[in-house]
């Protein structure tokens, strides 16, 4: 591309043609239809687009800086994300950060835009015309892209000139049937992939108080387990439990997962972790306030476990409370054990016996002179944390590793304000991937930029937003490593060391 043709594509990147609205209230009853219908037009061609962008970006993306097979750490993630062919490995990661969305989404969007370019040009062709919308042309790439490119164009030339006049549900039977004809091991394929994608989910319930609970199985099996949970409900209902029918679905599911019942099974016993304020915990307040003032002094902490006694809060059997102590913006600034904190209130400052002084007795864990994080810090970074920082993702802590931002390898601290929880995935990505930068805070705000020049900053849950009048965090910062020597941080059970 010449220098006239960049200039000339920067200028219409900066000034795109503006979407034309009409003046809804003037129009009458045939113009609003009428205008529909151009709006829903332009919506196949824009997904024509977008898709036409996303492998456009994707050919900028090629495999070949991935790391080798057999590279330390460069095994896949516990979770199915299939590659594109000739694609870097974390080419989705990237998209997920241009288009504010999860992996799964990001990838999904990919390997459609794949199978329209690879499988199905017509489809594609046909939505860039507005002639099929994009939810037609999504059920065709679902149903096809598991078969080779010659039998999917065949079967589209069957039912491309129709699809737009059949429903979605007909048209998924009539593209499966034509599959199952044309070749019965794709279909089969289908029924493995999403298999593959099988998991159990929590997520919280709209109702209040409440979670919810998800499987996706095999129908057959969803089938099964949802008629016997009905069942031993109904003979409940019988015996003349007086609860509804499905709060006895909920309990009967629950008792067959935990088994209380069956002493013979070693115990698994939760150990939580409560993130709250006094204030909220004893009824005074429905906002989440944090525990202020610092240092955190001796005798700040007997007023603590004054208002925590009082509170008659304790340590379950078996189980854990840990104490998440924050600063006026919500920043973690401890955490802490009930025990060890009746510890700390009965030893005292060290330095000052009659606890007059202004000394912190109670602080984030000290920098070690180490690669792997002490267990404190592990404890202080998963506290802060909660979930994978990468933007966009949400992994549980409990998959996540305490990663150098900048690698203890170049010089990185094995430092609280230097380590942040990443998945597995987003793991490999800082350590291999070219072109990414990461920085964070001292308080753990951290900010991502794609090689695509996209920046994204991530804050610790619980921690308040800048005021409008502060600057946005600097996007400079130390480049990615190079893959000679990725020294990871926390292995998870699929990986050998060092791993």
């Amino acid at each position: 591309m010449s220098a006239v043709e960049r200039a000339l594509a920067g200028c219409l990147v900066e000034r795109p043609a503006p979407f034309r609205r009409l003046p809804v209230a003037l129009l009458s009853r045939e113009q609003k239809a009428a205008e529909l219908q151009r709006v829903a037009v332009l919506k196949a061609t824009t997904a024509a687009y977008e898709a036409e962008l996303v492998l456009g970006l994707a050919d900028d993306s090629p495999a070949d800086d991935d790391p080798a097979p057999g590279t330390p750490g460069a095994k896949g993630s516990w979770a199915p994300d299939s590659q594109l062919p000739g694609v870097s490995k974390f080419f989705t990661a990237e998209l997920a950060m241009v288009l504010n969305c999860g992996r799964g989404t990001a990838s999904h969007l990919a390997h459609r835009a794949w199978t329209y370019r690879s499988h199905l040009p017509a489809t594609w062709a046909a939505m860039a015309a507005g002639d099929l919308d994009e939810t037609r042309a999504k059920v065709l790439a679902d149903v096809l892209q598991h078969t080779s490119p010659a039998v999917a164009r065949a079967i589209e030339g069957r039912l491309l000139p129709e699809a737009a006049s059949l429903t979605t549900g007909r048209l998924r039977k009539r593209a499966l049937a034509e599959l199952l004809e044309a070749d019965a091991d794709a279909v089969d394929k289908r029924r493995e992939q999403a298999q593959r994608q099988a998991d159990v989910r929590c997520h919280p319930s709209p109702l209040e108080g409440m979670g919810t609970l998800t499987a996706d199985l095999p129908a057959p099996v969803a089938a099964a387990c949802h008629e016997i949970v009905d069942q031993l409900a109904r003979m409940l209902k019988a015996d003349g439990d007086p609860r509804p029918i499905g709060e006895l679905r909920a309990a009967v599911l629950a008792d067959l997962v935990q088994r209380p019942w069956d002493t013979g099974r070693p115990a698994v016993t939760a150990h939580l972790q409560l993130v709250a304020t006094l204030s909220a915990l004893a009824g005074r307040s429905g906002e989440p306030a944090e525990v202020n003032g610092l240092p955190i002094t001796i005798g700040r902490l007997h007023e603590l476990l004054a208002e925590l006694d009082a509170l008659g809060l304790r340590t379950p059997e078996g189980g854990t409370v840990t104490l998440a102590l924050t600063d006026d913006d919500g920043a973690l600034r401890a955490t802490t054990p009930l025990d060890q904190l009746r510890r700390l209130a009965r030893r005292g400052c060290p330095d000052h016996p009659d606890g007059t002084c202004g000394c912190s007795v109670l602080d984030r864990p000290a920098e070690v002179d180490r690669h792997d994080p002490s267990r404190a810090q592990q404890a202080f970074i998963h506290t802060r944390d909660r979930t994978c920082r990468f933007p966009t993702c949400g992994q549980r802590v409990g998959w996540a590793d305490a990663d150098h931002v900048v690698p203890h390898a170049h010089g990185g601290a094995t430092d609280c304000a230097n380590l942040c929880c990443l998945c597995r995935s987003h793991h490999r990505l800082k350590t291999f991937a070219r072109g990414w930068r990461f920085t964070m805070s001292d308080d753990g705000v951290l900010t991502v930029t794609t090689p695509s020049g996209v920046t994204r900053t991530t804050r610790p849950p619980g921690m308040r937003p800048p005021a409008a009048t502060d600057s946005p965090a600097p996007h400079a910062g130390w480049d990615d490593p190079l893959p000679d020597d990725p020294l990871p941080d926390d292995p998870l059970p699929d990986d050998p060391p060092p791993f």
